[in-house]
């Protein structure tokens, strides 16, 4: 039988999400929560900001991918969710196989940065970061170019869905990832992408 959240499945979900992507490239859809979520088409600064980050860890980790927002990923308890990262950290095949909505237990970190729409508070701030630690993702990285801070969240702890540790950093700091990813950030850059 199939789980209902406010509402509507999951299966039900995932139809509407594919029907929608296959109409228009221009917004796809996230349900965390129990809830509908729009993630509209990222900005040029937007996507900079995932190319950073994916040339720091490809040159510090060969062998591991940063995953786009195309690769979904069920989260929450009970896999409820469904939820499309800026950037998933894993092995490159740590998703062979797996379709549209794949397991996080592959995921050793998920990225999201902040977009200049109304729903990035609840979205990014407040409805992911309990989604991704109940799903055991090890870190979650918060680029946030409203406050220009990078926020650090790891040890999560699924029965609570929480993670135990966030440290953040105002961009041109230092930061650094901790296992299993272990990379220390210089944010500098992140300064050139900001309004």
């Amino acid at each position: 039988m199939a789980e209902r959240t406010s509402g509507m499945t999951v299966e039900e979900f995932e139809e509407v999400a594919r029907a929608a992507a296959s109409a228009s490239d221009a917004v796809r859809f996230e349900f965390i929560g129990g809830r509908t979520r729009e993630k509209k088409v990222p900005d040029g600064d937007h996507n900079a900001i995932v190319e950073w980050l994916r040339a720091i860890c490809m040159q510090h980790r060969p062998g591991w991918a940063l995953f786009g927002s195309d690769q979904g990923l069920k989260v929450e308890a009970y896999r409820k969710g469904r939820a499309r990262p800026d950037g998933v950290l894993a092995h490159r095949k740590a998703f062979a196989g797996q379709g549209e909505w794949a397991d996080p237990a592959g995921a050793l970190m998920v990225v999201e940065v902040t977009s200049y729409d109304s729903d990035t508070d609840d979205r990014d701030r407040v409805e992911k970061p309990p989604a991704y630690a109940a799903s055991g993702i090890p870190v979650y990285v918060l680029i946030d170019r409203d406050s220009c801070e990078v926020t650090v969240f790891s040890k999560p702890d699924q029965n609570r869905g929480k993670y135990m540790d966030a440290h953040s950093v105002t961009f041109g700091e230092a930061i650094t990832i901790p296992e299993p990813v272990g990379i220390e950030l210089d944010t500098e850059e992140l300064k050139d992408y900001v309004r």
